[in-house]
């Protein structure tokens, strides 16, 4: 990454050099032409905290409005990126217990409303995508804004909220595939009569099986929202309650009943294998048992947002939130028994079956509260962003985790009789309690300057982490920053470079060395170009960055270690959105060098993270004539075959294609009917298999039926 840098630092100089070289900064363009922008635009309360736009910003993100990923068929979070680069959403196939996402080969976690909303594993409420205005992907290292925050990048998410300019009202029905029924409604209202204050009631009801047998995706959501405003300030206060009713789709397949029987799976090792049952397991197979298996979340959530503009040039803007979070989660499955081992009996009879869960949760107190100032020194305009970030965060679990041997389950014609689930004294006594405490205070600075056509956009922050288990108390001081630069052409073409640095706090007591364990630090340089020709609706972007962390945790017999791990992370991006007539396309190639470094400097790709990626979005929606009205879309997603690497064992996934299709018309001006299909072809294929042992069915084809009226 040495040499990226140097690089960059002397484009940067020229870019500089380059424009200082000018006759005059006030000297405009021959033909001022106002910018037309196909693309999302950022919001204050979105992954960048500010409403500069995309095309002036210089680094990557990604907007996805909810009438984008509605479109194309999204009915989870994880699925609103499938068509973005650089993001994979749910590596692991569809699942139920959360939504997940890997940003340039690393975990990214997850923001709403300018607060991270996700903490732990397993111990919250999902979002539903139709609470939501849109999702916001800021790439690379983002601890400047966000504190701590793995380097790959944020998902970040805009809550629907009350406003005088959204006083819509609808009601959306919703039945298709695995006998998913949904009633949805977004109710909005002027309290006042004259817009000063109004309401929104955005409520979800759904009744849902999945393509698992036996796990359902049950759900009730009540958002109902007040906001105030005037002239100058504006006061929204948001509820949020969120009851999920499901078990896992996760099954953990054993790869002697999956990968075996597959041509679309490669195995190192062929002994693994030798003794495998001659049949596949079917995807939709369940492994656990109804009477134990459950994961059953609830999320309470009060958020106050406010704005205030103390002037032409001074904003306020903040996010305070309570979230309270509890989950019941359990659920068996075939134990594993190691690099190689096979965990089934060739007839299908599982060997040893684990038993894992109990209650789980979190608490979180939070604000993000900022001051926005427009104004300039002599020929810079300056957008400074100065905010204060604290965040108190508890989260515990009290579960058990046992195994059953003997069994008599087979995967192949399985009994769910209870025989095997432990009786309530075990598991009790199995349990083991986690707490745990984190706090940060963190106060941060951006400016975005202009000068002329140059924009650099300089950040720091200043965080201050406390975490405390029941072994460890650790206080951890960081000072990231982020550097930018960016150059407007006359003729649309945005050369930028960037900087960024991230960290994460980790809790725990080295046992080599004695001391705390050091925080994960990132950083990455990323250098790209924004075009958007004159006169325009396309918008062109190409990105190359160049990423590392280190200070990786190795878990050890006897506790954790810091050797010298560390991940890195190379490789371009492409986003293109081209209108031609009544045709729009959305085209997005992400191609990935993804590894993780030993201390001897031995690199072994990054699990499951695919090379490549590639999607394009295809839609006609004629303006006029016999077919007004009618929207028809399609989509091809492609993502390159990816491994996984044991102590001795090399499992690799073949790449797979899906399709999906969009089928919409409008009746009239308050009634749209429309047909989505994700993977139109019912394409089987594997989403990844580890060499730990077990395999991940891909999403089946799923056929969706919606109507929508408007009042």
């Amino acid at each position: 990454m040495r040499k990226v840098h140097t690089s960059l630092s002397i484009l940067a100089l020229c870019i500089t050099n380059a424009y200082a070289q000018t006759d005059s900064v006030d000297e405009q363009p021959e033909s001022e032409v106002e910018r037309i922008n196909v693309v999302g635009q950022p919001s204050i309360f979105g992954a960048t905290k500010s409403n500069i736009p995309l095309l002036e910003t210089p680094r990557s993100l990604s907007i996805i409005t909810s009438d984008e990923f509605l479109d194309r068929g999204a009915l989870v979070l994880s699925n609103t990126v499938n068509y973005t680069a650089g993001v994979t959403g749910n590596a692991f196939g569809p699942a139920t217990r959360s939504d997940s996402f890997s940003i340039r080969g690393l975990d990214a976690p997850q923001y709403q409303d300018n607060l991270q909303v996700q903490f732990g594993f397993f111990n919250n409420a999902r979002a539903d995508v139709y609470t939501l205005e849109q999702v916001e992907i800021l790439k690379g290292p983002a601890s400047v804004l966000y504190g701590q925050a793995a380097p790959g990048g944020i998902v970040s998410t805009i809550s629907k909220v009350a406003s005088a300019n959204n006083l819509d009202k609808e009601l959306v029905l919703n039945a298709g595939s695995h006998e998913r029924y949904q009633a949805s409604v977004d109710l909005g209202v002027d309290l006042s009569g004259n817009g000063n204050w109004t309401g929104r009631f955005v409520g979800i009801y759904r009744d849902s099986d999945t393509q698992v047998d036996f796990v359902n995706d049950d759900v009730i959501v009540l958002a109902p929202s007040i906001t105030y405003q005037n002239d100058t300030t504006r006061i929204t206060a948001l509820f949020n309650y969120t009851d999920r009713k499901s078990d896992t789709n996760a099954q953990f397949l054993p790869l002697t009943a999956t990968a075996c029987q597959s041509n679309d799976i490669t195995i190192s090792d062929p002994n693994l294998c030798a003794a495998a049952p001659a049949q596949q397991v079917d995807s939709s197979v369940y492994v656990g048992d109804p009477s134990f298996n459950r994961f059953d979340s609830e999320s309470t959530t009060i958020s106050l947002f406010a704005s205030h503009d103390f002037n032409d040039w001074l904003t306020f803007n903040g996010t305070v939130r309570y979230r309270d979070n509890e989950a019941d989660y359990q659920q068996t499955w075939i134990s594993f028994l190691g690099d190689g081992n096979p965990r089934l009996l060739p007839d299908g009879t599982a060997i040893v079956r684990s038993f894992f869960g109990g209650p789980a949760g979190s608490d979180q107190f939070a604000f993000d509260l900022r001051l926005n100032a427009d104004f300039e020194t002599g020929a810079f305009n300056h957008q400074l962003l100065a905010g204060v970030n604290y965040q108190d965060v508890d989260t515990f679990s009290n579960q058990a985790f046992v195994f059953v041997s003997p069994t008599a389950f087979n995967i192949f014609n399985p009994v769910y009789d209870g025989s095997d689930i432990p009786d309530p004294a075990t598991l009790d006594a199995a349990r083991f309690l986690s707490e745990d405490n984190t706090k940060a205070s963190d106060v941060y600075l951006v400016d975005h300057i202009t000068y002329g056509n140059l924009i650099l956009n300089l950040g720091i922050r200043f965080s201050s982490v406390d975490s405390e288990d029941a072994s460890s108390d650790q206080s951890d001081n960081e000072t990231p920053i982020s550097v930018g630069a960016l150059y407007q052409t006359d003729f649309g073409l945005n050369p930028y470079i960037s900087y960024s640095e991230s960290f994460r706090a980790t809790v725990g007591t080295d046992v080599i060395t004695g001391t705390s364990l050091l925080p994960r630090k990132g950083e990455q340089v990323e250098v790209g170009l924004k075009y958007q020709p004159k006169n325009s609706t396309n918008v062109f972007i190409v990105s190359y960055f160049d990423l590392e962390e280190d200070n990786l945790v190795d878990f050890l017999a006897n506790g954790s270690t810091q050797p010298g791990l560390s991940i890195t992370a190379d490789g371009f991006e492409v986003e293109a959105l081209v209108n031609v007539g009544d045709f729009s396309f959305d085209f997005d190639y992400l191609h990935l060098n993804a590894d993780e470094v030993a201390v001897d400097g031995t690199e072994t790709p990054r699990p499951s993270e695919p090379s490549n990626t590639a999607s394009l979005w295809a839609s006609w929606e004629p303006k006029q004539g016999p077919v007004d009205g009618l929207r028809i879309g399609a989509g091809v997603r492609y993502v390159s075959s990816n491994e996984s690497n044991g102590a001795s064992l090399r499992i690799e996934t073949d790449a797979v294609t899906v399709v999906d299709f969009l089928a919409s018309y409008q009746f009239n001006e308050n009634l749209v009917g429309s047909l989505n299909i994700r993977n139109l072809t019912d394409k089987e294929y594997f989403s990844t298999c580890l060499a730990r042992g077990d395999c991940f069915p891909g999403e089946e084809r799923t056929i969706v039926g919606t109507l929508s009226y408007s009042f």
